[in-house]
């Protein structure tokens, strides 16, 4: 078995044992797209996007997997929807994408409309968290939370909600559902990469 596909099974089971794990079906896709199994790959962001409809970046790269599969239509329905979410949630790469690949495939691009504001005050802040919902509302973690540089590009670009579901919601998942042992090499290099693609860190 490859290392791809050996990671693609990893996180087939950590999506069958928490049907509800957003990241977990997100990062199946993503593996999926890797190894051109794009109908598959549908489905898994399809799934993400039923738990978290506002996970912007999913809907750009489920448009892609249209695109691949030469489902136009679905493409721009897909990506249409995904451009207002990314566009009113303030993430701009997805948004930008999305619009870049709707001119592509001669569709419009949706026109800005005017934001409600919420009563929510604006930090400034934007987490860099693929899947993030505080939105305006996001706070710094503050100080790096680890040491190493991935501590201080935590402390810069993650916000202290997404640190804290990694802390004691999803690393704990990793762990006791990938047997890690953290006192070995090979264990903390693994929870480390999943550390990574957690937080949108991956290569």
């Amino acid at each position: 078995m490859s290392a791809l596909s050996d990671r693609i099974a990893q996180f087939r089971k950590m999506t069958t044992d928490d049907p509800e794990n957003e990241l977990g079906h997100f990062r199946l896709g993503q593996l999926l797209m890797e190894d051109h199994q794009h109908a598959e790959a549908v489905k898994s962001f399809e799934t993400t996007l039923t738990i978290s409809p506002q996970f912007s970046k999913v809907y750009q790269l489920l448009g892609e997997c249209f695109t691949k599969l030469s489902q136009p239509e679905k493409a721009v329905e897909v990506m249409t929807r995904g451009w207002t979410v990314a566009d009113q949630r303030g993430d701009k790469m997805p948004r930008d994408a999305m619009a870049n690949m709707l001119a592509k495939l001669g569709a419009p691009i949706p026109k800005q409309e005017a934001k409600v504001e919420d009563d929510g005050t604006d930090t400034g802040f934007r987490c860099s968290r693929p899947g993030c919902t505080e939105g305006k509302r996001a706070l710094p973690v503050g100080k790096p939370p680890i040491g190493g540089p991935e501590g201080d590009r935590i402390a810069a670009t993650i916000c202290g909600v997404c640190w804290n579901g990694w802390l004691k919601d999803f690393s704990i998942k990793v762990v006791n559902e990938l047997r890690l042992d953290l006192s070995s090499e090979g264990g903390q290099a693994e929870y480390d990469r999943h550390m990574k693609e957690y937080f949108g860190f991956e290569s």
